[in-house]
């Protein structure tokens, strides 16, 4: 299939880490479009209270304002013992958006705390929620990854709290592993080749 003929789908997102990783896992079925490359720069205003509720609000904006099929996602990462936060707060946990550093700092003081009240569980699961809105029929799909929260960084890969989290059977975390590693088994690997299937159904 040569260049030309390949599909556009959007990925609401200016993230070209993000942009990278689907499109790789697309491989050349699809060409990954970002909210960059579409000249979208307006602000996508977030303020559902669900990772679904997220991920809908960005795909319906692209495709209602700029008439392309997209898909958005929203991760959450969701600690047992912290009753699922930081959840559709993740991004932001420690106030300012994007700043992993500060958000992995607040994660693992709140779970301090939590081990102070009794609660010993590190238990944690990512998920991701893809809303794909695909020639106006909308489609909901989730990826679930398990694991557990270390107490300290490890790993330079990733991003995010990639490198406190360990994934359930592994003894690194995501972020010690390569792109194709971490890809096989994460809540976006699963969500994305979940919608996969189902573009290719």
């Amino acid at each position: 299939m040569s260049a030309h003929t390949r599909p556009v789908l959007v990925f609401a997102t200016h993230n070209p880490h993000k942009v990278r990783e689907i499109q790789e896992m697309l491989a050349d079925r699809y060409e990954v479009k970002s909210l960059t490359d579409i000249d979208c720069h307006e602000e996508i205003v977030e303020d559902a209270d669900t990772l679904e509720g997220n991920a809908r609000i960005k795909a319906n904006h692209v495709v209602k304002n700029y008439g392309l099929d997209c898909f958005a996602d929203d991760t959450g990462l969701e600690v047992e013992a912290l009753h699922g936060a930081p959840g559709v707060f993740s991004a932001r946990y420690a106030g300012t958006h994007g700043d992993a550093e500060a958000n992995m700092a607040k994660l693992l003081r709140e779970l301090e705390h939590a081990e102070q009240g009794g609660n010993t569980s590190r238990q944690a699961q990512f998920r991701t929620s893809i809303c794909l809105v695909q020639q106006g029929q909308e489609h909901l799909i989730e990826g679930v990854c398990r694991g557990r929260i270390e107490r300290q960084q490890s790993g330079a890969k990733g991003f995010g709290y990639d490198p406190l989290f360990t994934p359930e059977g592994h003894e690194v975390t995501f972020a010690e592993m390569d792109a194709t590693q971490k890809n096989a088994i994460s809540h976006r690997g699963k969500a994305v080749r979940a919608m996969l299937d189902h573009l290719l159904a």
